[in-house]
């Protein structure tokens, strides 16, 4: 069983940060769950434009307002406390955070630890760790 804190997590080299947003990964790659959970921030007024060639994700808003448009269609949808979205077909698609919006995420396959978006706004392909138990709380 895995116990882990969030706060406990948002002081460790797990709470990772980049342009527009933070990301506090509570299971990574390493702890053998086979998907990643993080507790994510995107900050009010960011433009995030975001593709995850290699990975899936569901997200799940906890608080805040913002859009999401699919640039593969042009569609854009509200985002509010209580709306899930699933990039079930690596889309293409760019987050605009009115407010501060608080996520829950879900990536498969899990991400390792560090990553960021690249260029192109994917994280990088799988890298292969082992699976490892990292004692944070748990």
């Amino acid at each position: 069983m895995i116990i882990r804190q969030l706060s406990d997590i948002r002081r460790t080299d797990r709470l990772v940060k980049s342009k527009g947003w933070d990301s506090a990964r509570l299971l990574l790659k390493g702890d053998g769950m086979g998907f990643s959970f993080h507790i994510t921030t995107m900050y009010a007024g960011e433009e995030l434009r975001m593709h995850y060639q290699n990975h899936l994700e569901a997200v799940f808003i906890l608080k805040g307002i913002g859009t999401i448009e699919n640039l593969g269609t042009g569609e854009i949808h509200k985002l509010s406390p209580g709306v899930m979205y699933a990039l079930n077909n690596n889309d293409r698609h760019i987050v605009r955070p009115e407010t501060d919006i608080l996520t829950a995420c879900v990536f498969n396959p899990p991400v390792t630890g560090q990553e960021v978006h690249d260029e192109n706004g994917a994280y990088p392909a799988e890298v292969d760790v082992p699976a490892q138990r990292v004692a944070v709380n748990s």
